[in-house]
């Protein structure tokens, strides 16, 4: 892809990203503007725009500390709108860039097994299908293992997929284990030197300890047969549920060791700020965004631009 391409493509994503965050950017920019009538950044004003943060779901602790950070030297002093955009923007880009951290993979690991989790309507099957396409287009042969074997919408919508990308799927009868499932998975990625394995998972609640405890069997079944794999534990999150995306984040890691997420239904929501306590929480990577169905509604977690189209003018 040559310079005008990428340049084209950038700005293209730019805009689906800016379109995807706008309900979550103009409930925060309105908090903004209604926050700083007065044009000055007194105590009442710092209490709104605290308010005005925590309705794009950025969190109470990180809210407080943001506005806390802002105050430091402008307090009682008059300020306009834009200088607590460009102010808020540049402290949200700071917290987030330090977990905006891309696949690490390494050549030597073949096949380089990525295993996702998410509760039930993440949107985690369809974001497997996006990242399987991402992964094909630089060119590294993809096999997938359909281990959500509960709901056979899931391995129809990924042998769709599979057949859509040009690549190999793993399934088995519907209601098999799943840790069957991601063990006949990777022998069959090792039988085929594929790059990746991407290994799906029965979507559940972080709260159902059953599951919860197959998917940590999940997980002991492929580090026994591929050593030091998975090598990525992504858990999908849906961004429409705000808070309760820390939560999710928390209780998954603790079974799969969550390396990195993947926020998925940006485009749906007004709580799109949700990564950011989620960075202050847990310090696990953003890995993805994504904002739509289309097959390229997928990109790697931009933190400048994350926080450009959350503080859009």
């Amino acid at each position: 892809m040559n310079d005008a391409t990428d340049e084209a493509s950038s700005g293209g994503w730019l805009s689906r990203l800016r379109a995807g965050l706008s309900r979550t950017s103009q409930r925060l920019t309105d908090g903004i503007t209604d926050a700083l009538t007065k044009r000055r950044l007194d105590a009442e004003t710092i209490q709104k725009l605290e308010e005005a943060l925590i309705s794009a779901d950025i969190g109470v602790a990180t809210a407080a500390k943001l506005t806390a950070k802002l105050a430091e030297d402008r307090f009682d002093k008059e300020i306009s709108n834009e200088e607590v955009r460009t102010a808020l923007a540049d402290d949200i880009a700071e917290i987030l860039r330090p977990v905006a951290v891309p696949l690490a993979i390494d050549p030597a690991r073949k096949p380089h097994v990525i295993l996702v989790a998410g509760v039930n309507g993440s949107g985690k099957t369809t974001t497997i299908g996006k990242l399987a396409r991402m992964l094909r287009d630089e060119g590294k042969s993809v096999m997938l293992a359909a281990g959500d074997t509960f709901r056979a919408a899931a391995v129809e919508q990924l042998t769709m997929w599979s057949e859509r990308l040009g690549c190999e799927i793993v399934k088995q009868a519907s209601g098999a284990d799943p840790a069957s499932v991601a063990h006949i998975g990777c022998e069959r990625a090792l039988e085929t030197n594929s790059d990746y394995l991407i290994v799906d998972t029965a979507g559940r609640l972080q709260t159902q300890k059953n599951l919860m405890d197959e998917l940590a069997k999940v997980h002991r079944v492929i580090s026994k047969k591929i050593p030091g794999a998975p090598h990525e534990s992504l858990l999908v999150l849906d961004a429409t549920t705000g808070q309760n995306g820390v939560s999710q984040a928390r209780n998954f890691s603790e079974v799969t060791e969550c390396t990195g997420i993947i926020l998925a239904k940006l485009d749906g929501t007004a709580k799109g700020g949700v990564v950011v306590p989620i960075r202050q929480q847990m310090g696990i990577p953003v890995k993805y965004v994504g904002v739509g169905e289309q097959i390229d509604d997928l990109e790697p977690f931009d933190p400048d631009n994350f926080v450009d189209a959350l503080i859009a003018d």
